[in-house]
């Protein structure tokens, strides 16, 4: 894989550090000129995985997150979330829409189908007790700039 940059941070898993996540790596890409779009549905996706961290992976406990955020060449933006929870058993049925492991929380278990609706791809690793990876792609527009 050719990396034309590369970034990773890591944080708590803490709801108030999602805003944080998700104006990061939009800070991080804006050196390709997204359009405002492509942002917002970068934005969203990446808040979507965060907020499967906080509220899936490690319930009522406080762990590391962490976002590494690659950008490769013809405009593509890799983004892989992965914590050290308490993994997914069954990714198939987890990506299934309207499926939660939190319905007590009120989650509408729209999180994965959200993520796919915003990237070109969108993967998922995961080992119960180890934790889980999930992995955004998105191809940017390339735009002229007249000077």
């Amino acid at each position: 894989m050719n990396i034309l940059n590369e970034t990773t941070i890591t944080l708590d898993s803490r709801s108030c550090n999602e805003a944080y996540a998700r104006g990061a790596v939009a800070m991080f890409i804006a050196s390709l000129d997204p359009t405002v779009s492509e942002i917002n549905d970068i934005r969203t996706a990446v808040s979507e995985a965060v907020t499967n961290c906080v509220v899936h992976a490690y319930r009522d406990t406080v762990g590391k997150i962490r976002i590494n955020i690659r950008i490769l060449p013809e405009n593509t933006v890799y983004i892989r979330i992965s914590d050290k929870g308490c993994g997914i058993s069954d990714i198939k049925k987890a990506m299934e829409p309207l499926y939660t492991t939190a319905p007590e929380q009120e989650r509408a278990g729209l999180g994965f189908a959200v993520m796919q609706s915003f990237c070109d791809a969108v993967s998922v690793r995961s080992v119960p007790g180890k934790g889980t990876s999930v992995t955004l792609r998105k191809k940017l527009s390339l735009r002229c700039h007249n000077v």
